[in-house]
């Protein structure tokens, strides 16, 4: 199955940091029914965008969630690789804490289903995926490795969505839909 804007999001269970110490809880996409769900992938840990990304979401956890909505970051690394990435210090390259789970998905499945998977390098591309409470898919923007994405933006649509109106260019809560 391949993710369509539009249709069923393609199911997905992955290993997590949902609980860092034992890397225990799988993370499903029954898991978000009820809510919005924000997934993006990104290429790798330990690297230079990537947490500029998973920190510029954790900082904005509070108002995604005010809104509904949670966040899954994902990525081809094992949980162990995330586990050491998120408790090595910022100062030593690391992310330091993070509010929300990282998931893996080292046999690159869902990173295929979603249409975000670099076949030949074994790494996703950034991909940024909006799934309604009813596991919809409705916004899906993929990009290549070195850019980051706009989490202002995304909570923008987030949000346009939530109205159930006519959004029109640069819309922002509070103001007219179509």
């Amino acid at each position: 199955m391949t993710a369509k804007v539009g249709q069923k999001a393609p199911e997905f269970q992955m290993p997590s940091t949902k609980n860092l110490d034992t890397l225990d809880q799988v993370v499903r996409l029954s898991d978000y029914q009820g809510k919005w769900l924000v997934l993006f992938f990104y290429p790798l840990d330990f690297t230079f965008v990537c947490p500029t990304e998973i920190k510029g979401f954790d900082k904005r956890l509070d108002e995604f969630q005010k809104s509904g909505a949670e966040i899954l970051g994902v990525s081809t690394d094992s949980v162990y690789s995330h586990k050491a990435w998120i408790k090595l210090p910022v100062a030593d390259g690391g992310l330091g804490s993070l509010r929300y789970p990282l998931a893996s998905d080292m046999t690159k499945s869902v990173a295929r289903d979603y249409g975000v998977l670099i076949e030949e390098q074994g790494v996703a591309l950034r991909g940024l995926f909006v799934i309604d409470p009813e596991g919809i898919l409705r916004y899906s923007v993929i990009s290549d490795l070195n850019v980051g994405r706009s989490v202002d933006e995304t909570l923008r649509v987030v949000q346009a969505f939530q109205t159930g109106g006519l959004c029109p260019i640069d819309w922002h809560p509070g103001e007219q839909t179509l």
